[in-house]
């Protein structure tokens, strides 16, 4: 079944974004225009990664540049972190979670059933993430006064399964 991303797939994943930045963090973020990745990759400092499965199985994926996630991770622990370490690294799959669990809560008003794996961390300075799916990547770009981020998702399908 062909993915359909709809106001009612895009807006859980937007709102999670500025939602847990905004709360967890204090950072405003600026979404962009969401559109389908045709490079099926993203290129970041810092990746989470987190399966989702249920309804439709898929990914969500949210890469950022180094600066923006030392901004967050330092307004949520108080800190004065320089650059990307263990630290940073489980703040970023804690994010990814959060992010996650946020989105998953309001795709059921849409008739959705999902659960999600344990988030996998990628470090590397403009590492690339390609995705393997044969279904479309929805990218959500957003910005922030100390750079970007990305937020990916693909499902293989995303009509609620009907008994």
């Amino acid at each position: 079944m062909a993915p359909r991303y709809d106001v009612g797939i895009i807006n859980p994943f937007l709102d999670a974004v500025v939602g847990v930045l905004g709360m967890m963090a204090s950072v405003e973020v600026t979404p962009g225009k969401p559109y389908i990745n045709r490079k099926r990759s993203a290129v970041g400092d810092v990746t989470g990664t987190i399966g989702i499965s249920g309804t439709a199985d898929g990914v969500m994926s949210l890469t950022l540049d180094e600066a923006v996630i030392l901004k967050i991770v330092n307004n949520m622990l108080a800190e004065n972190y320089t650059e990307i370490n263990d630290e940073i690294a489980d703040a970023v799959g804690e994010l990814t979670n959060m992010i996650a669990g946020q989105a998953r809560q309001d795709l059921v008003k849409e008739g959705m059933t999902l659960k999600a794996s344990t988030p996998t961390v990628i470090i590397g300075k403009g590492h690339k993430i390609s995705h393997i799916t044969s279904s479309p990547i929805l990218s959500i770009p957003f910005t922030t006064s100390e750079g970007s981020l990305v937020v990916e998702v693909s499902f293989d399908s995303t009509e609620p399964e009907t008994a």
